[in-house]
């Protein structure tokens, strides 16, 4: 309700000037406790997820407010991407509400604070609980990305409920192309090799935008190199039909119009894994309804963001409360039985 009365006076700001004022709105609320296990807890890659709803990455950059987002209903966040020095991102504007699409594009190109200023922050929260992802990327002006995407994963396990390697935001030149079998098997070893002992399971972040044949290299890879989860998906460079004027924008479209594609791809990698690897499904999802489709297309978790935009921060204690309904309406006794059942 109070975002609803704040939201005409948020949407007249710039969008990105708008997203800081919601990370300093939760800040003061960050020491909130996690949520405790209920009706919806699912076990996914040995971790207990109180429910399966989750902030995506992207939204809590620099690991400023998890508790927080914790606190009021996820099940878990995701934070970063983070990257192994600070960068900039690309020049503003760089971050559009498509208000008519209920959509986002950006291309904000991995701007944070750097591995340093973030491990600060999570050194402070050790202790209080609640399921952490930890989204790493590589610099733009990296010499060599596989070795940072090693070193962030030595940086950030001890921190992190999982890691979550992300080749997939098309914001960074070059980025996508590490999703190619050969540059994600090289990559991954890195990654595993880099894994302390005991370190959190590894996660890995996909786009949409893939053909048949990537999808089943990716699932072929994924179950090889024993990973945690795919998380399905990132933003799209497609570009369905759009209405608002900012249609025409570079970057990655995310929100409404998302869905359907993000929707196809989560069935698409549960029939080439076999459900041998759990599925993190992303993009579109703005209802209980959403992820519940999400959950019986074959993902086992969904995550939020662009979202959150339009229906505010309380949307995902709003789906959780849909889910417990709708697992019950269809006799589904746990949020595992109902995954892939559609």
């Amino acid at each position: 309700m109070l975002f609803d009365v704040i939201r005409p006076a948020i949407f007249a700001l710039e969008s990105e000037t708008g997203h800081r004022l919601a990370i300093r709105g939760l800040q003061a609320i960050r020491h909130l406790p996690p949520q405790q296990p209920g009706p919806l807890t699912t076990s996914v890659a040995g971790i207990d997820f109180p429910n399966p709803v989750g902030v995506a990455a992207g939204f809590d950059k620099d690991a400023e407010v998890p508790d927080a987002l914790l606190g009021i209903g996820f099940g878990f966040a995701e934070v970063g991407s983070i990257t192994p020095r600070p960068q900039a991102g690309n020049p503003k504007p760089r971050l559009f509400r498509l208000v008519e699409d209920k959509a986002v594009i950006n291309r904000m190109g991995f701007n944070n604070g750097g591995a340093d200023a973030a491990l600060r922050r999570l050194a402070k929260r050790k202790g209080r609980g609640g399921v952490l992802g930890i989204n790493i990327g590589a610099n733009k002006d990296s010499e060599d990305r596989v070795a940072d995407y090693a070193t962030m994963t030595r940086l950030m396990a001890p921190h992190a409920s999982y890691l979550s390697v992300n080749i997939s935001s098309p914001n960074t030149p070059g980025l996508r192309a590490l999703q190619d079998e050969g540059a994600l098997t090289g990559l991954l070893d890195a990654v595993i090799e880099a894994l302390p002992e005991g370190g959190p399971p590894i996660f890995l972040k996909v786009a949409p935008d893939l053909e048949p044949a990537d999808i089943d290299a990716i699932a072929r890879i994924a179950i090889d190199k024993r990973l945690g989860a795919l998380i399905v998906s990132n933003t799209t460079i497609s570009r369905p039909k759009l209405k608002s004027r900012h249609a025409d924008e570079t970057g990655g479209l995310s929100g409404a119009p998302l869905c359907p594609l993000a929707l196809e791809r989560v069935r698409d990698f549960r029939k080439a894994t076999g459900g041998a690897v759990p599925l993190v499904g992303v993009g579109g999802i703005a209802s209980a309804e959403d992820a519940w489709a999400r959950i019986r297309a074959g993902a086992s978790l969904v995550q939020l963001y662009s979202a959150m935009v339009y229906e505010g921060p309380g949307l995902g204690a709003k789906i959780v409360r849909g889910l417990e309904r709708l697992m019950k309406r269809d006799g589904f006794g746990s949020i595992a039985e109902a995954v892939g059942s559609e």
